[in-house]
């Protein structure tokens, strides 16, 4: 029987559909669930937190959701060994349930995503994200391989990782920054990230390993339809780079 993946879907939740058709396609046994139906949760054996703004983002982004019902689900499968993954709403509810980095008690942040600098705005624009750990030491990566570049959407008010600089020096030497910023060629600076996150980190995961969050979506450059100027093929329905992320996260569960 194959690894049954959860997407919820809290009240805001907006990216569903993209994540559930990508996570499909790549292979994997997946299914939409609504905070109704939270109790169905502990089923699954890994779950996916998408975009969105859930709650509204009332308080901070993804605040009001970490402490939403499915949440105490998602943090006893986390603890279990369950893959978990979130993407921009779901990676601030992640950092708010304490879940990412995961080095201090549960739903008691450490660091947050905030609003993107220098001057709080929405951005939205394509990215590159690059691979800034040894592949093996996150599950969800193991499959990628060594230094890859995968290109992604950012969408969002509050992007920007914020934490004091004891807490990122602990980042660091914790080997806790899964993604930064990158340009196209691969190349790493302070102009490569679209919102001064600090570090340029785009995704964190916990010292475990089972739970990754990330900034930008890759769900949003998973098929060559995405792109305006069609450059990567004619293919309307070919996958393209964003793609191979979620490979690697359903081969996880393989």
């Amino acid at each position: 029987m194959s690894a049954r993946i959860a997407v919820l879907v809290f009240p805001g939740t907006n990216s569903e559909d993209e994540t559930f058709r990508i996570l499909r396609d790549c292979g994997g046994d997946v299914h939409l669930v609504h905070w109704s139906h939270a109790q169905t949760l502990p089923t699954f054996d890994a779950y996916v937190l998408p975009g969105g703004f859930a709650y509204e983002d009332r308080i901070r982004a993804g605040a009001i959701a970490a402490h939403d019902a499915m949440m105490d689900h998602v943090i006893a499968g986390a603890q279990a060994g369950k893959l978990v993954l979130g993407i921009c709403n779901g990676a601030q509810i992640l950092l708010e349930a304490g879940l990412v980095p995961g080095t201090a008690a549960i739903r008691r942040p450490t660091a947050a995503f905030t609003g993107n600098g220098p001057v709080p705005h929405f951005v939205c624009t394509h990215v590159y994200v690059k691979l800034a750990i040894d592949p093996a030491r996150c599950a969800m990566t193991a499959g990628l391989g060594h230094d890859p570049l995968i290109p992604a959407w950012t969408a969002n008010g509050e992007g920007r990782l914020a934490a004091s600089k004891e807490h990122l020096q602990e980042l660091e030497d914790g080997d806790h920054i899964a993604f930064v910023y990158a340009h196209e060629d691969g190349s790493v600076d302070d102009s490569a990230s679209p919102n001064q996150s600090a570090l340029g980190i785009a995704g964190l995961c916990n010292r475990e390993g089972n739970v990754l969050a990330l900034m930008p979506h890759p769900e949003r450059d998973a098929w060559t339809l995405n792109h305006p100027d069609r450059r990567r093929g004619a293919a309307m329905l070919a996958p393209s780079g964003g793609a191979v992320f979620f490979r690697s996260f359903v081969g996880a569960l393989q």
